[in-house]
């Protein structure tokens, strides 16, 4: 019998923590064939955040170490120096990356840090029970905003990829989505592109991925075909997917 797929050498036999229909489990498979398809599984070292994907060590069969809230960049940036030619990655959900990590990114970005960020956005804190997040829908609703997202209360969802995409520091900054087949393979190519940057010595890169979150999207949207459906109908609307700086186009 031909063997057409099987697990990725990057990936532990272990099984995971996260709910059903969550996408951190596509978007951890799609980091370690990117890692087993460049060779790159021996040198590699990854951040696992809070949030989560906490136990993001429990399941890569690469070097790990867990960081703080939101300091994940800063974290890999004191590896990647340290150890040059190591491949980092620095994996983050939004409440991460986008709230009490904010100025480790931009600061990371702004300096060409020569890393790769995988950032999973969701529209809200999944670990810690569902609150708004920076990236929260207008209109969604969030343990913290019950009636959902008011713009004149909480402001506006901030578009990450846009607004690094603005830094001389960033080489490749694009969004995708692992909500169907499409999203799922432009997300596995969009994260091996980030890794080879690294490997060509190139600056700053993120990739930026909307991903359902059933268990705290509300009664509604529990159940994950209706999560995917919110995703297309809803999350597109608010962070187009597409690339939104990559200097090696130019």
């Amino acid at each position: 019998m031909q063997l057409l797929n099987e697990k990725p050498k990057s990936l532990l036999d272990v099984q995971m923590h996260y709910c059903p229909g969550c996408g951190h489990g596509i978007v951890h498979r799609l980091v370690a064939e990117a890692m087993d398809e460049l060779n790159i599984r021996e040198k590699t070292i990854g951040v696992a955040p809070v949030g989560c994907s906490v136990f993001a060590d429990h399941y890569f069969n690469c070097d790990m170490i867990q960081g703080a809230h939101g300091r994940g960049p800063a974290i890999a940036t004191g590896i990647k120096r340290s150890i040059p030619e190591s491949i980092v990655f620095s994996y983050q959900g939004d409440g991460d990356l986008a709230s009490i990590g904010m100025g480790e990114i931009i600061h990371a970005a702004a300096r060409g840090e020569k890393l790769t960020v995988i950032f999973v956005n969701n529209a809200i804190y999944g670990m810690t029970g569902g609150q708004m997040a920076p990236t929260t829908l207008i209109g969604q609703k969030a343990t913290t905003c019950v009636d959902g997202r008011n713009p004149e209360i909480n402001g506006f969802p901030i578009r990450v990829c846009e607004m690094l995409a603005t830094l001389d520091g960033v080489v490749y900054a694009e969004r995708t989505s692992v909500h169907n087949v499409a999203g799922v393979v432009k997300s596995k190519n969009a994260i091996k592109k980030a890794f080879q940057n690294q490997i060509e010595n190139k600056g700053f890169s993120i990739v930026e991925i909307l991903s359902m979150c059933p268990t705290n999207w509300g009664t509604r949207l529990d159940n994950p075909s209706e999560a995917t459906k919110y995703v297309s109908e809803s999350m597109v609307k608010i962070f187009p997917p597409g690339i939104y700086k990559d200097v090696s186009a130019k």
